[in-house]
């Protein structure tokens, strides 16, 4: 199964202004999710799709590939379907360019999900983990996500979402994490869907899919490492490496 990893990396950001650019021990976010995806060996060809100078160069220095986009798109996915219409493979993969710890075992799991008969029906894939400190759960920085007995995605939300009215039934959370995988024809697909109403009121992409009846399917991780998306992940990503470099 061929697959190519697509890192969509915008300068610009609303939460943390040039995240992409920080630097975590001397290599930039965007580098070392650029390494860290290329490191897993699962894929054909890792790419960073990006409107940036500073980005390209970056990349571009440490060996990488880059290619351009020129236009104003809404989300990340958008940006990489413009670029995922020049080339061929069984599955892309869409990398946050904020997700400098990505690891192969989840991103290996991931691409699980398209394999063997079963996976012929999936378009549609992304990760979970669970979650238990009540900040996180509580945090509209962390998207949550519930899913049906088949690991199908039901509902993504800012909110603590399940609510949990009856105290005594066991219940788990769930992080989204934003790793995701397509069929090249459900990429294709989602530039031309509309937005949609929890999509635009949530802030969430991956609720467009949703929305318009493509269910998500789920695997689970234990561990993914840190996204970075506002401040204090800066300061809990150089902590985490010193960890992972002891």
């Amino acid at each position: 199964m061929k697959a190519i990893a697509l890192i969509p990396a915008r300068l610009a950001s609303t939460r943390l202004a040039e995240k992409l650019l920080i630097e975590l021990e001397g290599k930039t976010v965007i580098q070392r999710t650029y390494e860290a995806t290329l490191a897993t060996g699962l894929f054909e060809s890792v790419v960073v799709v990006t409107d940036s100078d500073a980005i390209e160069s970056i990349i571009r220095n440490c060996g990488g590939t880059v290619l351009r986009s020129t236009e104003e798109y809404e989300s990340g996915t958008d940006r990489i379907a413009a670029i995922a219409a020049q080339l061929e493979a069984d599955v892309f993969l869409n990398v946050q360019g904020d997700e400098p710890f990505v690891q192969q075992k989840p991103l290996e799991q991931l691409l699980d999900l398209f394999r063997d008969e079963a996976g012929k029906q999936v378009r549609v894939g992304s990760i979970r983990k669970p979650i238990a400190d009540p900040a996180l759960i509580n945090s509209p920085n962390v998207v949550k996500v519930v899913c049906d007995l088949d690991g199908n995605s039901l509902l993504f939300s800012r909110s603590p979402v399940p609510y949990v009215r009856d105290e005594t039934v066991p219940n788990t959370y769930y992080q989204h994490i934003g790793v995701y995988a397509f069929r090249k024809e459900a990429l294709m697909l989602f530039p031309t869907l509309p937005m949609t109403p929890l999509e635009k009121v949530e802030k969430i992409e991956c609720l467009r899919f949703l929305e318009h009846g493509i269910p998500l399917k789920m695997t689970t991780v234990s561990e993914m490492g840190i996204g970075i998306d506002v401040a204090d992940d800066v300061e809990r990503a150089r902590a985490y490496l010193k960890t992972i470099q002891q």
